[in-house]
């Protein structure tokens, strides 16, 4: 007891939010907080479970007379005359000696032929003698109606016909005549059973569906996620209930002419309990739901019956041993007669074959019709069930897991977890119960879940929180990285080799002066979010926003190995989305715009900096600088990139263009800076040739031969007038003749501004 106190007292806070955890689940069980998704999640595993306990084994007793395309183009378009459906009729009966027929199709409308319209105007000019003799024979002849009727006339034909939903009473259609009613409310007197009422119906001719038979609607609802599992065996109209046609054809194939309805108080349960649990067929159960819906048992994939093509059937084609004492469904499968469903066995299944494979159903396996059906069952009495065991394992889980290691933790819940599906499927397969498994699941792996994340959000919430302070300044990738190992930050400054990079809009004074504030507020945005968007892309951290420029580096907060080439890269990349981002200025009609870029790879120190009232994770140091002061050369020599020596020998896949050697303003030691140019492989032979002239100008330059030299230049700018470059060197020739540079010059420029 000592221990279970200490169990208690150590994890009071996570168990109690476990039990909140249960208690949420509970009152979904209990619906009474009810979660849509468990619902679809519940759908989800059922079809799991039919899908993978399907016998995948055909049903010869029943065969489809299948309307489908080769038919359509046989007979012609639907629908088809109905002398040609009484000739069906015929052949199904007399020549191929079938059991029964139904039909998936409903007749509501009587035949028109413009031949009877013709007869009966002539009969009413009031002929006489033989030629009203003659008129009548051929009134009868025309009459595809009335021959319809007559073939189905003593046979064993059920009818097809639907019910309008419920709620549509202004619209609801009344067309044609419902067969007998199977029963009545009496029926269900004191019962609790939550019947769908139907708004209207269409139905068949009552000429036709008094000479059938019987009848049955071909209802079959979608759950609310479109899938139909479930069929609706009887359907209320007015204080009737009407079978569906699975449940007529079903009930005609067993010899039974009544449906009485099952209570659990006739066998194993109190008189509290009301609630329809089956319909009677003689010996046989069918299992419904309160809704007195029963589940489509489906045996497989399409093609789980005999089909025969219609018109085969028709022309008398079709092998006579298929057809030979079966129970016959004729329906479609023709797109164009929009006959298909969605179910958990296929997206677009007929559903003629729905129907055939509820009736194969009813009948149970195919050798033992009789006692046992295929149906599995749904029972209310399973939510109580559902309750006791989400409640024991929730408690087992929110008292436990908290004292568990988290190898133990996870062991345990794989084992409950596995347990759970494993009684689930034994009580699906061996007692055609469907028990409730979304709930439980989802119960389970959200308190192990909870569990293992708690002491982690606890114990690593300081580290977590300052990998989240990085998150204005990196990309979310990095910021992912650091939360998985945020070990690996450290805000102390510290020395250490970085790269870094400075960017600046070229004129802004003037862009700003052209432009409305509100527009250049959006400019900026424009241009500062993919500029940002590249950097991150490329791993870098953004330092600051300077106005119109950009500070960034790379190697911190986490290391990088190969900050100057992800840099350069980022700084390539810039500059060929400012290509696109200039189509897109251009087309709103704002002006232009240029940047500089400037690279700089040297130590530099980096850390958290400021004062008592403000800090910010940055670098400084002279690289940080002197990568600054390369960024304003890049108007001096006219290129959009510079970067130092060191960046440039990081980096050797790229070909550069070297500009120079300099002492930028306040620094004394020279520096080589260089213009890269592209990688190595995708230099064309023109600039490889203009980089050969450029090498010999220089070296005549700092050999001091001033006049070759000039020449040199003054070529290569004739040649390409829009290096700035050149003309640089040539302006400064024309310096060095009146003003020569000291005895010893190292080639090395000195700038006098920044």
């Amino acid at each position: 007891m000592p221990v279970l106190a200490e169990h208690f007292q150590r994890h009071w806070l996570r168990i109690v939010l476990g039990l909140a955890i249960l208690a949420v689940f509970a009152l979904h069980v209990a619906h009474r907080l009810e979660w849509d998704f468990l619902h679809r999640l519940e759908n989800i595993a059922y079809d799991a479970r039919l899908l993978a306990t399907m016998p995948r084994r055909p049903d010869d007793r029943i065969v489809i007379v299948d309307i489908d395309e080769a038919s359509l183009k046989a007979e012609g378009r639907w629908p088809w005359s109905r002398d040609k459906l009484a000739r069906m009729v015929d052949q199904l009966f007399d020549h191929y000696g079938t059991f029964l027929v139904a039909f998936d199709v409903v007749f509501a409308e009587p035949e028109e032929a413009s031949g009877l319209r013709v007869v009966r105007a002539l009969r009413e000019t009031g002929l006489d003698g033989s030629v009203s003799a003659r008129v009548a024979e051929l009134e009868k002849d025309l009459d595809h109606d009335r021959a319809f009727a007559r073939a189905l006339n003593g046979r064993r034909v059920i009818l097809g016909y639907f019910f309008a939903d419920p709620g549509q009473e202004q619209e609801a259609p009344r067309v044609g005549a419902l067969p007998p009613p199977v029963l009545s409310k009496a029926n269900f007197a004191g019962r609790n059973v939550a019947f769908k009422e139907a708004a209207g119906y269409g139905a068949n001719l009552e000429i036709l569906q008094r000479a059938a038979l019987g009848g049955g609607h071909f209802i079959s609802e979608p759950d609310p996620d479109g899938v139909v599992r479930r069929v609706p065996m009887l359907y209320e109209f007015e204080g009737h209930f009407y079978e569906s046609l699975a449940l007529a054809v079903a009930r005609v194939a067993l010899g039974v002419e009544e449906v009485r309805p099952g209570f659990p108080e006739d066998s194993k349960a109190g008189k509290r309990y009301s609630q329809i649990e089956w319909l009677q067929l003689g010996n046989v159960r069918i299992p419904v739901d309160n809704s007195v819906r029963a589940l489509v048992p489906f045996r497989g994939p399409q093609g789980s019956f005999p089909y025969v093509s219609a018109t085969d059937v028709i022309r008398g084609t079709a092998p006579v041993d298929a057809l030979r004492d079966k129970i016959v469904l004729v329906g479609t499968t023709a797109k164009g007669l929009l006959d298909l469903r969605a179910t958990p066995v296929a997206p677009d299944f007929p559903g003629v074959e729905v129907h055939a494979n509820l009736i194969s159903g009813i009948l149970g396996p195919p050798g033992q019709t009789g006692r046992e059906t295929r149906i599995m069952e749904n029972p209310a009495y399973t939510l109580g069930a559902e309750f006791i065991l989400l409640i024991v394992s929730g408690l087992i889980m929110a008292v436990v897991l908290p004292a568990l290691s988290p190898l133990v933790a996870t062991a345990t819940t794989v084992a409950l977890m596995l347990g759970i599906v494993g009684t689930n499927l034994a009580i699906w397969y061996w007692g055609h119960l469907v028990f409730p498994l979304a709930a439980g699941m989802v119960m389970v792996l959200s308190l192990f879940l909870f569990n293992m994340s708690y002491g982690y959000l606890v114990e690593e919430r300081g580290k977590r929180k300052l990998a989240g302070q990085f998150s204005q300044y990196i990309p979310p990738e990095l910021v992912d990285e650091l939360s998985r190992n945020p070990d690996a930050i450290n805000v102390r400054s510290e020395n250490k080799e970085m790269t870094v990079l400075f960017s600046d809009v070229r004129s802004f004074t003037t862009i700003s002066e052209s432009l409305k504030p509100e527009e250049l507020s959006q400019l900026m945005n424009e241009y500062l979010t993919p500029m940002t968007e590249i950097i991150f892309r490329h791993r870098g951290t953004i330092d600051k926003y300077m106005g119109d420029a950009i500070m960034a580096f790379w190697g911190a907060p986490l290391e990088d190995a190969e900050h100057a080439r992800h840099a350069l890269q980022a700084a390539m990349a810039m500059l060929a989305e400012l290509r696109a981002i200039q189509e897109r200025f251009q087309a709103k009609g704002w002006p232009a715009i240029k940047i500089g870029i400037g690279l700089n790879t040297g130590s530099m120190s980096v850390g958290n900096m400021g004062s008592e009232f403000r800090k910010a994770y940055t670098v400084m140091g002279d690289a940080v600088n002197l990568g600054s002061r390369l960024e304003g050369l890049t108007k001096t020599y006219g290129v959009q990139i510079i970067v130092n020596e060191t960046t440039a020998a990081a980096v050797p896949e790229y070909a550069y263009r070297e500009l120079d050697r300099v002492r930028v303003k306040g620094k004394d030691k020279p520096v080589t800076i260089y213009e890269p140019l592209g990688l190595r492989e995708e230099v064309d032979k023109a600039l490889r040739g203009e980089l050969k002239l450029y090498r010999e100008a220089l070296k005549l330059y700092r050999g001091e031969n001033w006049d070759m030299a000039e020449l040199q230049f003054l070529n290569l700018a004739n040649a390409h007038p829009d290096r700035a470059l050149y003309r640089e060197y040539v302006e400064r020739i024309a310096i060095f003749r009146n003003s020569p540079p000291p005895p010893g010059w190292d080639g090395v420029f000195t700038h006098q501004t920044k």
